[in-house]
């Protein structure tokens, strides 16, 4: 009897002493914002499972038509990440259900050395504006600026993304290069049949952090949710240059073709620049941003296949976004988490005097409230924002000069 019981007692010693052991280099953990997280062999092997969702209400009124309203959910996300810390290697899928076509993000990253990085897949572009380069949990409002949306869809390319992070002195530079498809979010097509258009899509983007880096974490958002207790200032300029673009914005194919005199396609260049700087400082935050976009190999090119409809300068901007933008967007966040926010945006056509014409005269006004309940991770916001065209009338064009749309929107977000 006391045989089986020490017998006994050393099977449940070893099972405990095991079962601590393995406790120890294996562990789980949840926390809202950061998802459910798995470390295997002491943190050699991560991985997190999460998301977000955005349910809202809004409504809408163009002039003095009837008003509309909406009650959907904004955004649906589901993420999951991984990183092997030994191999040096990293990966990330997410998704938005709310969308027809629903993967956004989906790469694999190798680091090869401390603050480079080598990210092969599909992604949030380097080459758009700063607001574009922010995931959509962090906006600092409910939706993107009249910029983004003029001259952006989601912003996401598929292809080879390259950046380093340098420290001279008190500077902190980051050099970035990127080569995509050229052809957006989703550009393998849906069929063997939907193949990609044109060439290839250059960017480059270059920041500097001249009073030194944010505080970590706080450089994932626009607003100063972190109060940096020091001035810090995020100066950055990119470009992209897409080799024959067959979207308005260059961020999709097959949206339309064009063609030269033998019948064969012939797409034009799109170009996009921008400029763009952002300040924080104990909870006030200012974005200021700037981009313009051109087209170039339009000699030679014909709207049908027989090459009897040649397509003059000017319409180029009805398959193009042409023109320039600019967005500015002050906010200041309290310590106990109450935020007011206001954007102002406006856009300038390249050709004007086409009324048919994608990019038009815009200006648009936002003022925001939020309340950041747990951060980032659990939010409500609540913004209004006006929309007026600015465009002269030209002879036989329409004048939108006093159109005007009200946009309202009610948004509650739980990342988990």
């Amino acid at each position: 009897m006391i045989k089986n019981i020490v017998y006994l007692s050393c099977i449940i010693f070893s099972l405990t002493a095991s079962a601590q052991q393995s406790t120890a280099k294996h562990s789980s953990s949840f926390e809202l914002g950061s998802g459910l997280k798995f470390d295997f062999n002491q943190g050699a092997y991560s991985f997190t499972l999460g998301g977000m969702i955005q349910p809202s209400a809004s409504f809408h009124q163009i002039s003095d038509a009837d008003v509309d309203y909406f009650f959907n959910a904004k955004r649906t996300y589901f993420n999951f990440s991984g990183r092997a810390i030994k191999e040096k290697v990293s990966f990330f899928i997410q998704t938005d259900f709310s969308l027809k076509d629903p993967l956004l993000d989906a790469w694999v990253a190798f680091h090869p050395l401390d603050n480079f990085n080598i990210i092969f897949g599909q992604k949030q572009t380097i080459g758009n504006n700063r607001e574009m380069l922010v995931m959509e949990t962090n906006l600092q409002f409910p939706g993107r600026s009249l910029l983004s949306t003029s001259m952006s869809n989601t912003g996401r390319e598929f292809g080879l993304f390259i950046d380093h992070t340098l420290l001279v002195g008190n500077v902190v530079i980051v050099p970035q290069i990127a080569i995509s498809s050229g052809d957006g979010r989703n550009s393998f097509g849906s069929d063997s049949r939907d193949i990609d258009l044109g060439g290839l899509k250059y960017a480059a983007r270059m920041d500097f952090y001249p009073l030194g880096m944010f505080i970590e974490g706080n450089g994932d958002f626009i607003a100063d949710l972190a109060h940096e207790q020091t001035l810090k200032l995020l100066v950055g300029a990119s470009v992209n240059y897409n080799d024959g673009s067959s979207n308005v914005v260059g961020e999709g194919h097959g949206d339309f073709i064009l063609y030269n005199a033998l019948g064969r396609n012939q797409l034009p260049d799109y170009r996009q620049v921008y400029s763009d700087i952002l300040m924080k400082y104990r909870g006030l935050s200012f974005l200021g941003e700037y981009g313009v976009s051109t087209a170039t190999n339009l000699d030679g090119t014909f709207k049908d296949i027989s090459g009897l409809n040649a397509l003059m300068p000017l319409e180029i901007s009805e398959f193009l976004a042409l023109g320039s933008a600019l967005n500015m967007q002050l906010g200041y966040v309290t310590r106990s988490g109450f935020g007011v926010d206001v954007r102002y945006a406006l856009t300038d056509p390249e050709f004007d005097a086409n009324d048919n014409s994608i990019l038009t005269g815009l200006k648009a006004y936002t003022i925001a409230l939020s309340k950041y309940f747990k951060n980032n991770n659990l939010k409500l916001q609540m913004a209004v924002s006006s929309m007026r065209g600015v465009s002269e009338a030209m002879p036989g064009a329409p004048d939108i000069s006093g159109s005007n749309s009200v946009l309202g929107e009610l948004v509650l977000q739980l990342a988990f």
